[in-house]
């Protein structure tokens, strides 16, 4: 948990170093499972903790509270390790790192916690904010805007569907096969599949670990979420095309728009990072797209590139708030704050991409957001400052986009998947128009 907390390492490079040290495959999920939980429900576990310990959530020392919260939620949610052992473990751990002297106070909190179990003191559905922010575990800042914004049913279900464990999502990689020939090999391989609601090339893992077959390596298949499949959709890359993926690591998105591509076309990958170069790389190889060129660049700073590009899309480094199911970690390294921040650099980098479409040409903005200040408020602003550019309704052009796509559309034409309307993460896109006559 304390790894966790590094704003430098994220969370499943974390889980996935932690479950490399053990051997067996049930302890690796457990350890998996044990970790997100946690994270997940932080917020609730720090209010029992507090309430049993009899005071302040800040008065603890951060190691013994963070052991204290791995152990009050396997008291809470899970029942293969018994009451007993969950509480004798947390008393050896904290003993074995040097917290001896709390050792007595971790054995009795965690008792009145197994105790009590069935009668903790949670707030009520009629206590909205309280309810959303400590019962159902998300920060109360972003709580109180979704209030706000979208009150109180539609932001329970936001967070009850941010708290549900994330299914598995794969895309066929159409440079190699098809979605449903994917489908048969994996059936073969012992994983079963359905296809996804909303992506043409998605399937749901409903059984199995794709990731443990021999498939894993052919580059049949990226795990891609159904949200991220839907913009790079969205982007309605065509056959011959010239396309710029200005934010491209780690290439699902890039290796997704190869395939829409086609031999004809040419696409450049952009990023700025070596590691996130190396992982777009990697991507771009396992899946087949060879006529992918990679270049270095950052697009805060500018393009090397004069207004060439049919398409260019900008999928953003943005706070990450749509996708709490996936990465519960993401609530508590966020703060109301940074929105401003982000939206600053957002609207360089659009600035910047819109330099090198040609005319005539579209620019995509995405981000995987949920909050205005990121999405529609920094299309406003860009759209302000850059007359040449129009915001496009794709049902109003003459190149269909996929019909899954189209039911993700909100009133603008944006894209904009949520989890109560949709069940995906809420993702969100905008397509800009470069005018004919803006430019020469």
């Amino acid at each position: 948990m304390r790894a966790v907390s590094d704003p430098h390492v994220d969370l499943a490079t974390t889980i996935e170093r932690q479950r490399r040290r053990l051997t067996d495959d049930r302890d690796r999920a457990l350890a998996a499972e044990i970790t997100l939980g946690t994270l997940r429900w932080r917020a609730a576990l720090d209010h029992v903790i507090a309430w049993a310990g009899h005071r302040r959530i800040a008065a603890f020392d951060p190691d013994v509270l963070d052991l204290l919260r791995l152990s009050a939620y396997q008291l809470l949610h899970l029942d293969r390790v018994p009451a007993s052992a969950v509480v004798n473990d947390a008393v050896d751990l904290c003993k074995r790192e040097g917290k001896a002297s709390a050792s007595g106070a971790v054995n009795a909190i965690l008792r009145h916690i197994s105790r009590e179990r069935r009668h903790l003191p949670m707030p009520e559905e009629g206590d909205q904010l309280d309810y959303l922010a400590i019962a159902m575990s998300h920060p109360r800042w972003l709580a109180s805007r979704w209030l706000d914004r979208l009150g109180f049913d539609t932001a329970l279900q936001w967070v009850r569907f941010n708290n549900q464990q994330a299914p598995l999502m794969l895309r066929a990689n159409r440079i190699r096969t098809s979605r449903d020939h994917l489908a048969r090999e994996l059936e073969a391989a012992g994983v079963t599949t359905t296809p996804a609601r909303y992506a043409a090339d998605g399937l749901v893992v409903t059984g199995g670990n794709p990731l443990t077959t021999p498939l894993s390596s052919s580059g049949h298949f990226v795990a891609q979420d159904e949200s991220s499949q839907l913009v790079a959709a969205f982007a309605g890359v065509r056959a011959g095309e010239t396309v710029l993926d200005a934010c491209a690591a780690p290439g699902g998105k890039t290796s997704q728009m190869a395939a829409d591509l086609g031999p004809g076309g040419r696409l450049v990958a952009a990023d700025v990072r070596p590691r996130r170069i190396r992982l777009l790389a990697q991507t771009l190889r396992a899946t087949g797209a060879h006529s992918v060129h990679i270049v270095s660049a950052d697009l805060a700073a500018g393009t090397p590139f004069g207004p060439i590009f049919d398409c260019v899309l900008v999928d953003a480094p943005c706070s990450g708030l749509a996708t709490l199911r996936r990465d519960p970690d993401v609530k508590w390294r966020r703060f109301e704050s940074d929105l401003a921040t982000f939206a600053i650099r957002q609207g360089r980098m659009l600035s910047s991409a819109a330099a090198v479409v040609r005319p005539g040409g579209r620019l995509v903005y995405s981000t995987c957001s949920t909050e205005p200040e990121e999405n529609e408020q920094v299309i406003a602003s860009f759209l302000a400052s850059c007359p040449d550019f129009s915001l496009e309704d794709p049902r109003n052009s003459e190149a269909e986009l996929p019909p899954g796509v189209m039911d993700c559309l909100d009133e603008t034409g944006c894209l904009r998947p949520t989890p109560h309307q949709h069940g995906l993460e809420g993702f969100f896109a905008a397509r800009l128009r470069e005018q004919k006559s803006g430019r020469t």
